[in-house]
């Protein structure tokens, strides 16, 4: 069963050496980051990571990956295992790599480095039901935590990465309002074509969330904000 779950966005920015001059706006997003990730590796060693991507694909613990591609030669790793001489990834999704690197800010030296990642990637055009159904399946599995990891709509201004969507300030916040109040059924209900229309990466890994913990004991919303125009939202929920 999944005892923990928390949600994360995955822009490259959050990883201090690729944020450049945007690395003191987003510094109170990525402190939420690191804060859920503590969180997540004091509940449990056993992370799933779930985002979406254009193809899906699945990562085990001994994946080592590179955000050069990205500007910097960060490297992370989903588990302790890695073989120190092993070539790291370069094309790895970048929710696979954020995961990774949120594992080494859970804790050098204490809970993060026990952590095991085992990374899911959805095709980003997943029907609602088959997300759902993939949240289950996960949940139906051995205790583990889930790591969820989408952004929200990139519409918010003119200068956003798909420009400006009146429509994007309402569905961030009622999907903000969602994982604040642990309504899985709001999360479960997102509309796909809208989502696609304002860009919303999160849709998909939101719905696995829904299936996979669909009555939350609690929820917080830790962060929201949308620097840039596009939303990032930080939550945990507790199953």
């Amino acid at each position: 069963m999944i005892v923990t779950a928390a949600v994360v966005p995955h822009p490259p920015l959050l990883v201090p050496e690729l944020a450049g001059a945007a690395a003191a706006e987003t510094t109170d997003l990525r402190a939420a980051c690191r804060d859920v990730a503590g969180a997540l590796a004091a509940a449990g060693d056993r992370w799933i990571a779930v985002g979406a991507g254009p193809v899906g694909s699945l990562h085990p613990p001994d994946t080592c990956g590179t955000f050069a591609g990205f500007g910097a030669d960060v490297r992370v790793a989903l588990g302790p295992d890695v073989d120190p001489s092993a070539v790291p990834d370069r094309d790895l999704p970048l929710p696979v790599l954020i995961a990774g690197w949120l594992r080494a800010e859970a804790g050098a030296g204490a809970a993060g480095e026990r952590v095991r990642i085992e990374a899911h990637v959805l095709p980003a055009d997943t029907p609602p039901e088959k997300a759902l159904r993939v949240g289950e399946e996960l949940a139906a599995g051995d205790d583990a935590v889930l790591l969820v990891l989408g952004d929200g709509a990139a519409t918010h201004t003119p200068r956003a990465p798909g420009a400006f969507d009146e429509r994007a300030a309402g569905w961030d916040r009622a999907v903000a309002e969602a994982l604040a109040a642990g309504d899985a059924d709001l999360l479960a209900g997102l509309d796909p074509a809208l989502a696609d229309a304002l860009l919303a990466g999160g849709r998909v890994p939101w719905q696995v969330l829904a299936g996979a913990v669909p009555r939350p004991a609690s929820a917080r919303l830790e962060h929201s904000s949308a620097p840039f125009g596009v939303a990032y939202h930080v939550a945990v929920w507790e199953a």
